[in-house]
């Protein structure tokens, strides 16, 4: 048997006496020793701390602003928590599961460093309110890093397909063979997948970005607090509304999770292609060894474990959607011990996100195309069929009966073992005689991908258009 002690053990205390509690002076005898530690947050918010010191700062200068506390007082108040500040920070903070959650920890500690003044900040605010500040200054923060991520990711993947908008490969549906694209191209589908994941992001800050303190445990208080100045000081752009609904929902958490389980949906299909492309059927692309690995058993192996990691972490982010969702779906108003629950899915799905992108934004650029490669997949499959229809339909042939012709043309090619652009111009005149000399333009790779010559279509003009405009929008963030 292992004497190996586990960490969380030495450095969260617990202690029995019910008038240890903040709350205890109502209660007889002491929690239960499981109950404790099952109904204990300070586990996982404690990684909310620096938040939470925030928000009291705020909370005090307010309180002494409006004559609810001394200057003296809140000067104590003002540098024991930025004194408990560097504790967290230095990693020398005394957490104890005992207090149930960041918020009475620091508050203990800060009576432990001060005296009886400590005491005081608590004045005209709950946990409730102080739990839901502390989330969306959280969530605000994480949001800006994850925008700056997709900011770094969109570059480089926009620069990139502006590199290879003259390279050509197939475009697929169902998997199959369909027409000719560019590489380029390809790549600015992905980029306006994430184009509208930013702006999700951005518009689910504006609804984070409200500030619940001073909503108190439901009902507001009785102090004279003054809620728009904590606000400002917070960086928020208003107090919420409503002091029930500010304590008690989670939609801008919930909003968030939507956002990041779209993402990862759209890291996940960028993911799949990746994976397909580094595989030997397809040998589209090469991934630097980096964002790769190796076998324990098969030498020759060259895993792309980075996109398929993306990939497999994109169940986890819609799991916690959904854990969040339930979560909230039966709730009474106002607050309900549930809502402990709501951190760790949110947590999670932010480090998720950030980590994917953080992966995908170092990655992307670094991709190598495989040219020739593509471009001899583009060549098979009848990928320019289409531009043959085309091409006949402009000639004066209804589309249907064009369509009938080229499958009888593509028939016939397939039983000569050659593409259309290989058959004779006498072979394609016995499926129709209107078919002249120039058919043989639009049954190229390079004319079919030149002839798409409109805003959002895949001519390497339009590519590099669509790329700047790209540019402009990222730039202008």
């Amino acid at each position: 048997m292992s004497n190996k002690k586990d960490p969380a053990s030495e450095t969260l205390k617990t202690d029995a006496n019910p008038a240890a509690k903040l709350w205890g002076g109502r209660f007889s005898e002491a929690t239960d020793t499981f109950v404790e530690r099952f109904t204990a947050s300070v586990m996982f918010d404690q990684r909310m701390a620096l938040e939470d010191i925030q928000g009291s700062l705020a909370h005090a200068q307010m309180l002494s602003e409006v004559g609810v506390l001394t200057a003296d007082e809140f000067r104590q108040i003002e540098g024991g928590l930025k004194d408990i500040a560097g504790e967290i920070q230095a990693g020398e903070f005394p957490w104890s599961v005992a207090l149930e959650d960041v918020h009475m920890n620091i508050e203990a500690r800060l009576t432990d460093r001060i005296g009886a003044t400590g005491k005081k900040l608590h004045t005209g605010r709950s946990r409730n309110d102080q739990v839901a500040t502390d989330i969306r200054l959280w969530l605000r923060n994480r949001i800006d890093a994850i925008g700056s991520e997709l900011t770094r990711l969109q570059t480089g993947l926009v620069d990139l397909a502006e590199r290879e908008a003259e390279t050509i490969m197939p475009g697929f549906t169902h998997l199959q063979s369909a027409q000719p694209v560019t590489f380029g191209h390809h790549l600015l589908a992905w980029n306006e997948m994430l184009t509208r994941d930013y702006e999700r992001l951005m518009d689910c800050r504006k609804r984070v970005n409200r500030s619940p303190l001073g909503a108190a445990a439901l009902a507001g208080t009785s102090y004279p607090i003054d809620r728009a100045r904590t606000a400002e000081l917070l960086g928020f752009d208003a107090p919420t509304e409503n002091s029930l609904d500010s304590v008690s929902d989670r939609d801008f958490a919930i909003e968030f999770c939507a956002f990041a389980a779209l993402l990862l949906t759209h890291l996940s299909r960028a993911s799949e292609e990746l994976v397909l492309w580094t595989s030997s059927q397809f040998d589209f692309i090469d991934l630097p060894d980096r964002f790769c690995t190796g076998s324990s058993i098969m030498p020759q192996k060259k895993n792309p474990d980075v996109p398929e990691l993306v990939r497999g972490k994109t169940g986890r982010v819609n799991g916690h959607l959904i854990a969040l969702l339930t979560l909230m779906k039966s709730q009474p108003l106002a607050y309900n011990k549930d809502n402990q629950e709501d951190k760790e899915p949110l947590f999670d799905a932010a480090d998720t996100a950030l980590d994917c992108l953080r992966a995908f934004a170092d990655m992307v650029p670094a991709l190598k195309a495989k040219k020739e490669n593509m471009l001899a997949a583009a060549a098979r499959g009848f990928s320019t069929a289409t531009d043959l229809a085309d091409y006949l339909v402009r000639k004066g042939v209804a589309f249907r009966d064009a369509h009938e012709i080229v499958g009888n043309s593509v028939a016939f090619a397939i039983e000569k073992d050659c593409d259309l652009a290989d058959l004779s111009l006498e072979e394609l005149q016995k499926f129709s005689d209107v078919i002249g000399d120039d058919v043989f333009e639009v049954l190229t790779l390079e004319g079919s991908v030149a002839a798409r010559d409109h805003v959002g279509g895949t001519a390497p003009a339009q590519v590099r258009a669509a790329c700047a405009r790209a540019k402009e929008l990222i730039t202008a963030r």
